[in-house]
C-alpha cells in the first residue's frame, strides 16, 4: 500500500512539471466544471472543512477567499501538489495543507469536518473506495456533507466513439478492473466506478443528491471540440441539464454525489 501511495504521488509530483497549473487555467470546459463542482459545496452549512486531492490549490485558494470565515483543511498525496498549494493558500490564516492519504484523516489537526469535498475523481486513485468511505466517515461529524466526484467507468459517449473509430482498447479502458487515467504515455493505476459501487461504497451515509457531468458537454480533456464556440458548449450544457432529469445523468464523464452522515 505505501509503494502504490508513493506511485500515485510521484504521478502528480511529475504533473506540477508538466504544467498542471496552465492547462486549468486556459481550459474553460475545465472551468466550468469546476465552478459548478463549487456551487455544490457553497450551498452546504458548514464551519470546518477538508478538501481530499487538492492538487495545486485552485480550489482551496477559491474557498479560502470566497469563506474567509471557515475552516479548510487541504490534503493531497503528491509532495509538490501540496507544496504548490500551501504557496497559494498562504495569506488565508484559516486553510492549511498538508501531504497526506485517507489513510490520515482522522489523525488531521481540524478533524472531526462538517463539509468534505473531492473535486476530478481523487477517489479513484485510492486503494479501497469502501475503505477511504469508512475513513471519511469516521472523520466527518453527524450530520456533515461530502460532496464527492468520481471519474465514471459507464462514460458513453466516449465508449461509442471510439467504438465507432475502430479503437477497442481505448473505448473499454475504464472498464477494466484498473485504468490507466488519461495520459497515453503515463500510467497511474486507478479505477473507475459506476454508481452503483459509490452508493455501496458510502451505503453508512445518506444520499442528498447526485448528477452527472459531461455526457454529451465535452470532458474538459476534449475542449477543443466546442473551444471559442460558446454557442455550442451551451447548447450541449443545457442538453445535458435536461438529461440530468433521466436515468442517463449516470452515463457521463464524471459522476457527483452529495452524501451526509446521519446525525
Amino acid at each position: 500500500m505505501e509503494k502504490y501511495y508513493k506511485e500515485v504521488g510521484e504521478y502528480y509530483d511529475k504533473d506540477v512539471e508538466l504544467g498542471f497549473e496552465k492547462r486549468a487555467d486556459t481550459n474553460t470546459s475545465l472551468q466550468r466544471i469546476r465552478g459548478h463542482f463549487r456551487t455544490y459545496v457553497s450551498k452546504q452549512k458548514f464551519t470546518n472543512a477538508l478538501e481530499i486531492g487538492c492538487g495545486p490549490g485552485l480550489d482551496a485558494e477559491w474557498f479560502g477567499q470566497s469563506f474567509p470565515d471557515k475552516k479548510l483543511h487541504a490534503i493531497d498525496v503528491s509532495a509538490e501538489m501540496a507544496k504548490t498549494a500551501d504557496g497559494r493558500t498562504s495569506g488565508f490564516g484559516k486553510v492549511r495543507v498538508s501531504q497526506a492519504t485517507e489513510h490520515d484523516l482522522s489523525d488531521l489537526p481540524n478533524a472531526p469536518f462538517d463539509m468534505t469535498y473531492v473535486f476530478f475523481g481523487a477517489l479513484n486513485t485510492v486503494n479501497s473506495l469502501p475503505d477511504a468511505a469508512d475513513r471519511i466517515y469516521s472523520s466527518m461529524q453527524p450530520g456533515g456533507v461530502a460532496v464527492l466526484t468520481f471519474v465514471n467507468k459507464w462514460y458513453m459517449r466516449e465508449l461509442l466513439v471510439n467504438l465507432l473509430k475502430l479503437r477497442f482498447k481505448v473505448a473499454f479502458a475504464r472498464i477494466r478492473t484498473v485504468w490507466g487515467g488519461y495520459s497515453n504515455f503515463r500510467f497511474l493505476a486507478s479505477r473507475c466506478y459506476t454508481p452503483s459501487n459509490i452508493r455501496k461504497a458510502f451505503k453508512s451515509f445518506n444520499e442528498l443528491d447526485h448528477r452527472g457531468y459531461s455526457i454529451l458537454f465535452p470532458a474538459w480533456y476534449n475542449h477543443h471540440k466546442i473551444k471559442g464556440n460558446n454557442d455550442k458548449a451551451n447548447r450541449l450544457w443545457e442538453f445535458d441539464e435536461k438529461l440530468n432529469k433521466t436515468p442517463l445523468w449516470q452515463f457521463g464523464e464524471y459522476t457527483l454525489f452529495v452524501f451526509q452522515k446521519p446525525a
